[in-house]
């Protein structure tokens, strides 16, 4: 039975130039390639190598953190540099840079690779977590957590198990490409996660658009009373954000403040769950995804299977390069990604996408701001049933517990309330400003209680 989530917006979905271009892998490699040893949060590993060391493919670079998965070298070669490079998302981070030899040496696979004839029952979930730990596996949806961590917090603790296939932003066609080309995989790696959390079913959520991806995937599944279910999901944004496939798929709600397994719940994408089949099956790491590269800006739109680290600039290269100057470059989807100043950002574990949009494309978005209208389609538009409006005003005017009340940290950045604002307000990054001043809040009330 499916359910409904407040709020959430449909764009138009502009996925047809890439949605039946089949994936390829790049015929031109990249020369060199950056590997970030940390997140956004600042939090880095301590290197494996040094500059002017040989690596081979799928060597291990940087073992797991807390809150950073384990790094593998994407191309074999050398380690030119260990220093601080520019990222997508705006910062720099601490890299190991690489350069390509084009030989695509393998090392030596770390772990035993499973029979493809076993079952999954014939591996302990113990097992199965510390592979992911080592591939280095973490979620290709996004947000890049460490899946050996998400899966390890999720035992024992949920009943049910979600695979996200969504993929509801415009332009990108990754996941679903992923899906209709490689449905043994999707279905296989998520076998493998419910051996981990010794569940007996599983719920596969793609949006009906995707009629290729979704024949495929049940083509692999029984008629009936398969342990895997693939459900249809109408279209809307957005419906990929997990704690809204949650509410759809089950009914149940996250508590505020909370994270999925309170609701007794994880989950998944459907990148993920490949990956995590063939790190068992392959004892192969995670080195590459799939990136769309789209955009009416781009001369050629693709699907490319891309070595991690590859700057967005080799990618541009691969699609044809441009065939119109393009009004802004983006790195990820329309509703989420980060605009770029700079194209020689790597590609990392969470990079869906390049886009390459044309003004004609955001046409409305580079409309000035105007007053508030007091219409109140921000508050109809947020799935987590926020009032953006207010969360943007008090940001604006340093009025920062009030954020706290109006529980602004609830926010998932999804950009469905700009989206929908006839003033065109940056509705968005007012919230992101509010959420910083409310840490910075935070932060100095725990020294000064710690000082006294």
């Amino acid at each position: 039975m499916l359910h409904g989530f407040y709020g959430g917006v449909h764009p138009a979905d502009r996925k047809k130039t890439t949605s039946k271009v089949k994936i390829a892998a790049m015929e031109r490699p990249p020369a060199r390639v950056v590997l970030p040893l940390c997140g956004q949060d600042g939090e880095s590993g301590e290197p494996l190598v040094k500059a002017g060391d040989k690596v081979s493919l799928g060597q291990l670079l940087c073992p797991a953190t807390p809150r950073f998965a384990a790094v593998h070298a994407s191309v074999s070669g050398t380690v030119a540099a260990i220093e601080p490079c520019l990222q997508s998302w705006g910062g720099k981070a601490l890299s190991i840079v690489l350069e390509n030899d084009g030989k695509d040496a393998p090392a030596r696979p770390a772990w035993t690779p499973a029979s493809r004839r076993d079952a999954p029952q014939d591996l302990t979930p113990g097992e199965i977590v510390d592979i992911v730990r080592q591939a280095g596996i973490a979620g290709m949806g996004g947000g890049a957590f460490p899946a050996y961590l998400k899966l390890h917090s999720a035992i024992g603790r949920v009943d049910a198990l979600l695979l996200n296939g969504a993929e509801c932003e415009p332009y990108l066609t990754a996941d679903e490409r992923l899906m209709e080309e490689r449905p043994e995989a999707v279905i296989g790696g998520t076998r493998l996660l419910m051996r981990c959390l010794a569940l007996d079913r599983a719920v596969i959520g793609v949006e009906g658009n995707k009629y290729a991806a979704v024949a495929a995937l049940r083509k692999q599944l029984p008629l009936r009373g398969g342990d895997v279910e693939v459900r249809t999901l109408r279209a809307r944004y957005p419906q990929g954000s997990e704690k809204q496939l949650i509410q759809k798929l089950t009914g149940r709600r996250v508590p505020t403040g909370k994270l999925p397994a309170d609701a007794g719940c994880v989950v998944f994408n459907v990148a993920t769950a490949a990956a995590v089949y063939d790190a068992v099956y392959d004892a192969v790491p995670l080195t590459r995804r799939v990136v769309t590269v789209a955009g009416s800006a781009v001369a050629e739109p693709k699907n490319l299977l891309v070595p991690l680290g590859t700057p967005l600039e080799d990618l541009i290269r691969e699609a044809g390069g441009w065939c119109a100057p393009p009004d802004r470059v983006l790195a990820g989807g329309p509703m989420m990604g980060a605009a770029q100043f700079d194209l020689s950002t790597p590609v990392t574990k969470g990079t869906s996408a390049v886009l390459g949009l044309v003004a004609a494309e955001i046409k409305p978005a580079n409309r000035p701001e105007g007053p508030c209208l007091r219409c109140g389609r921000c508050i109809e538009a947020c799935p987590m049933g926020l009032e953006p409006v207010y969360l943007h005003l008090y940001a604006d005017h340093g009025r920062v517990r009030e954020l706290a009340g109006l529980h602004i940290m609830d926010c998932t950045e999804c950009g469905a309330c700009a989206y929908g604002c006839p003033a065109r307000i940056r509705l968005v990054h007012s919230i992101r400003s509010g959420k910083q001043q409310l840490r910075s809040l935070q932060e100095k009330n725990r020294g000064e209680g710690g000082a006294g």
